[in-house]
């Protein structure tokens, strides 16, 4: 019984993934999610169903268009993959329960910010206040003793980030980060949230050091850092777990 219901929660992610594939890439050129089916960057045609099948249908066309052979970023399978790894990980932790739904619909959201900040050097308004629409809704209903713990947490991290960003004039930091460490602060509570943005520094300076000396990345050039955060949230929820 367990394999089969953590194979569906795989397969769960899978198709989800493929949806912030697609969401990740429209949001930053203001194309709505809502119209219609993937399409080609090049040749515009829609794509059907047999051609957008998470992960199989990238291999079966070998990352090309069935049309145009326009080659398909690998970001598209990667994402549905990284998607169903961490619905995996959720539910290996959490097993089929109420946390289980909590934090797997939020890391779509997280996700999402994840890939539009790394690709875009965006945080998008939109997915982080609505992100914080759900843990606020979910606090009120399930942990209302720690509300006002959980959402100070937020707005004491978003000083921060801010404080960050101004010391540093936006170099280091930006106002996206700031409304990130909102969310992830009233996710997280006053005690994961040193944690959570401590390890979300020390992989970004890690990551950082590295793509230095290999030349992908220069100490004045800046480097996303809402990946970052997200990792450590996702790193303090695995190891430590979050309990309200």
């Amino acid at each position: 019984m367990f394999e089969i219901v953590f194979f569906l929660v795989q397969l769960t992610g899978l198709i989800i993934g493929s949806f912030i594939a697609a969401l990740t890439w429209r949001m930053p050129r203001k194309i709505s999610i809502a119209k219609g089916r993937s399409f080609c960057p090049r040749c515009r045609k829609k794509i059907s169903w047999y051609d957008n099948i998470p992960v199989i249908s990238f291999f079966l066309l070998s990352g090309r268009c069935r049309r145009c052979r326009q080659k398909i970023s690998p970001r598209y399978p990667l994402i549905e993959v990284f998607t169903a790894l961490t619905f995996g990980i959720l539910f290996f932790k959490f097993g089929l329960t109420l946390e289980f739904a909590y934090y797997a619909v939020l890391s779509i959201f997280l996700i999402s910010i994840f890939v539009i900040d790394l690709e875009k050097m965006l945080i998008p308004d939109e997915l982080v206040f609505s992100g914080l629409l759900i843990v606020i809704t979910y606090l009120l209903i399930f942990g209302s003793t720690h509300i006002y713990a959980y959402l100070l947490t937020g707005f004491v991290s978003a000083v921060f980030f801010l404080l960050v960003t101004l010391v540093t004039r936006g170099k280091g930091m930006g106002l996206g980060d700031a409304k990130l460490a909102l969310l992830l602060g009233s996710i997280v509570g006053p005690y994961i949230a040193l944690y959570t943005f401590t390890l979300s520094f020390v992989v970004g300076a890690l990551v950082g050091i590295f793509l230095i000396m290999i030349g992908k990345a220069q100490l004045k050039k800046p480097i996303p850092f809402g990946p970052f955060m997200v990792l450590g949230f996702f790193i303090s929820l695995i190891l430590n777990g979050i309990v309200y």
